[in-house]
């Protein structure tokens, strides 16, 4: 059974910094495509970040330049180091594992087959 727990959400102020971890169980992050989504309530959950297991990385447009996903291969690991955080920025972020992605803008993917429970990023103005 796959498990995907999220850590490291929480309050911070608009161009602060936040770190995200994801670590996984029953699954090796380093064999699959994993990645981070966000919501907001009232809309649909959006794609932020993805690193596959040849380590191609894309990033939604909204937050290149200040996102950066990483994977740790010893821990079984992703993370997301968030930086000149934004009040849209705001959301609950998910990690999510086994998935597509096709670069473009706006970033497709498809559905991933597993989802972590959820983090809470609040970023105040």
């Amino acid at each position: 059974q796959v498990q995907l727990v999220e850590s490291g959400g929480g309050l911070v102020q608009a161009g602060g910094s936040l770190r995200l971890s994801c670590a996984a169980s029953g699954r090796t992050v380093k064999d699959t495509t994993m990645g981070w989504f966000r919501q907001v309530p009232g809309k649909e959950r959006q794609f932020v970040a993805s690193i596959t297991w040849s380590d191609t990385i894309v990033y939604a447009d909204s937050v290149k330049g200040r996102f950066t996903i990483s994977r740790d291969n010893a821990k079984n690991t992703v993370a997301l180091q968030m930086s000149s955080l934004k009040p849209e920025d705001t959301a609950v972020y998910y990690c999510a594992a086994e998935f597509w992605t096709l670069s473009g803008s706006p970033v497709r993917t498809g559905s991933p087959r597993y989802w972590g429970q959820g983090t809470q990023v609040t970023v105040s103005s």
